[in-house]
């Protein structure tokens, strides 16, 4: 089976490639969207990043969603994204937070 003409896959990606790309104007082509929301908040557009991430229902996302509410400061629903990520909220700095998920999804 032929993939479609604009199918671009998953690329996997370093930490350190995945921060040094946030000097760029958009993401990185093929990363996924959990990477994604991530970049953007990496870029300080908390908003762009809640919208990618709100309407998935995976683990991952509700892990960074989680993370996303905590960062926003509303505890309460980042408590809720973490019993549905199967996580407890973590007592890490939201930088150290934001480095882990990047690091576990990443693969690096």
């Amino acid at each position: 089976m032929e993939s479609p003409a604009n199918f671009v896959p998953l690329r996997p990606m370093t930490k350190a490639t995945f921060i040094a790309s946030l000097d760029q104007a958009a993401p990185p082509e093929g990363i996924s969207p959990y990477l994604k929301a991530l970049w953007w908040d990496g870029k300080g557009d908390w908003q762009r990043a809640h919208d990618i991430i709100e309407h998935m229902g995976d683990d991952t996302a509700a892990w960074v969603h989680a993370y996303l509410h905590r960062k926003e400061g509303d505890r309460g629903n980042a408590r809720y994204w973490y019993s549905r990520a199967g996580r407890s909220m973590p007592e890490s700095t939201l930088d150290m937070e934001w480095s882990e998920i990047v690091r576990e999804l990443s693969g690096s």
